[in-house]
């Protein structure tokens, strides 16, 4: 049972880095539990982590709205999905996300930063493309127009 589980698993890790929906509902279809049970996990990857990272928007999408848990779960890292898609400059990905849950923006990883504190505190380097450095700032007022009540949320740092 528990080796059945971690293929099912492993099919749906796959297929969200590819952004397979059919291999999703394949994953559902074998083990209707099956994202009940990476749910009852405290701190994992999620299908929506591995997507997010990925950049593959479409599986995001569906998988947050079959399991909204999953917007505010954190990776061992301590990282929610959104804090994922920000680190790896999927600005579109971070702009559906926030368009289908506003508070994902509010979600506190490790140390209490949230997303937006994570953009806003990004190191910037001189060598970075435009387009990031566009991106960025583009989230930024994002963030705060979608959830002006963001810039109250405190981190743990001093």
């Amino acid at each position: 049972m528990a080796e059945r589980l971690r293929r099912i698993k492993e099919r749906l890790k796959a297929a969200a880095e590819t952004g397979d929906i059919e291999g999703l509902y394949e994953s559902i279809k074998e083990d209707p539990n099956v994202l009940d049970h990476i749910d009852a996990i405290p701190f994992v990857d999620t299908p929506l982590h591995t997507a997010a990272s990925a950049g593959q928007i479409d599986f995001a999408i569906e998988i947050l709205r079959l399991k909204p848990s999953f917007g505010r779960k954190l990776n061992p890292d301590g990282l929610s999905s959104l804090h994922l898609a920000l680190l790896k400059d999927k600005f579109d990905m971070v702009k559906r996300l926030i368009k289908l849950d506003k508070e994902l923006i509010r979600v506190k990883g490790k140390q209490g930063n949230t997303p937006l504190h994570f953009i806003a505190n990004k190191e910037i380097y001189a060598n970075q493309e435009q387009r990031v450095l566009d991106g960025r700032v583009n989230i930024l007022a994002e963030f705060l127009f979608a959830c002006l009540d963001s810039i109250e949320d405190l981190t743990n740092l001093r």
